[in-house]
């Protein structure tokens, strides 16, 4: 067990930013918090860091309380990172070695990791809002912990900035390291993750696998000159959860396991011709706002 977190609430005032928020996560997870703005990630991110006292509610990491030794194990990047501007990236990491008692010979390591080892010589304040990411991310894998925790680390960044993050992050992954990250980017989450927690208005409202929690439903829209036929086909064939016919098509929503193919075939079987086959997915966007409508 990396990290299990049981009732943890906070209040600002008249605000409940945590609400009973319990989940675990097991070594190996890339696990996601996701939320909109407001939904209590920070907060909770900031809670299992110590950085904030929670009203109720306890956490253990690797089945211990809380203790530096246990923070050793843990590299993290809370909000916005804080450098020093006029400082060069290697001064600035050299900074944080010496808080977290970790050889200044990782330094170069961090760098070549996130792809700013050419920069090592530059000075914070001409950093790019992606190098400045990169960066916090470098400084979070100083003494190669075994897990990571990543609050927003792709917030504000262009396309290009967001790849770089992404691909930085899954490849700590890949090299074995727990990732706790918190996100409103929903394709980040996708991409990156395997389990997720949901967060809305400071409640936990569901967690588990992505690929089960944000599992899109496939849309075939067919045309044809006789669309009740093919529904009626298609109905008997048991590859779909719903078909709705309209004028001149079927709008068909598939079970798992069937794709475009398997419509086509059963109109040919039947003898029906199709004049256009189209292919939705519902979005990842449309799914993670239907589970939040739906609590």
């Amino acid at each position: 067990m990396i990290l299990e977190a049981s009732n943890i609430s906070r209040n600002f005032g008249a605000v409940r930013a945590a609400d009973n928020i319990s989940f675990t996560v097991e070594e190996g997870m890339a696990y996601g918090i996701l939320g909109p703005n407001g939904s209590g990630k920070t907060t909770t991110l900031g809670i299992v860091l110590s950085v904030l006292k929670a009203d109720s509610g306890s956490f253990r990491w690797f089945g211990n309380k809380p203790s530096p030794e246990v923070y050793r194990r843990i590299g993290s990047l809370l909000e916005v990172p804080n450098f020093f501007p006029y400082l060069s990236l290697a001064r600035n990491l050299e900074v944080i070695a010496r808080i977290k008692e970790v050889p200044l010979t990782d330094i170069d390591r961090v760098l070549e990791e996130t792809g700013l080892l050419k920069r090592r010589s530059s000075r914070y304040f001409q950093l790019s809002l992606g190098m400045k990411q990169r960066l916090g991310i470098a400084a979070a894998l100083l003494g190669d912990p075994e897990v990571l925790v990543l609050d927003e680390p792709a917030n504000g960044l262009d396309p290009e900035g967001i790849a770089e993050v992404r691909s930085i992050v899954s490849l700590q992954r890949e090299r074995g390291k727990s990732i706790i990250m918190a996100s409103h980017i929903l394709d980040e989450v996708e991409k990156v993750c395997t389990h997720v927690a949901v967060l809305k208005g400071g409640k936990l409202i569901t967690a588990g696998k992505v690929d089960e929690l944000l599992k899109g439903e496939v849309l075939v829209i067919a045309s044809t000159g006789d669309p009740a036929a093919l529904g009626r086909a298609i109905e008997s064939s048991g590859i779909a959860s719903s078909v709705v016919v309209k004028e001149t098509l079927a709008e068909i929503i598939l079970n798992e396991g069937y794709d475009s193919a398997a419509v086509n075939r059963v109109a040919y079987e039947n003898g029906i011709m199709l004049s256009e086959l189209k292919v939705k997915k519902s979005s990842l966007e449309e799914q993670f706002l239907e589970l939040i409508r739906e609590k």
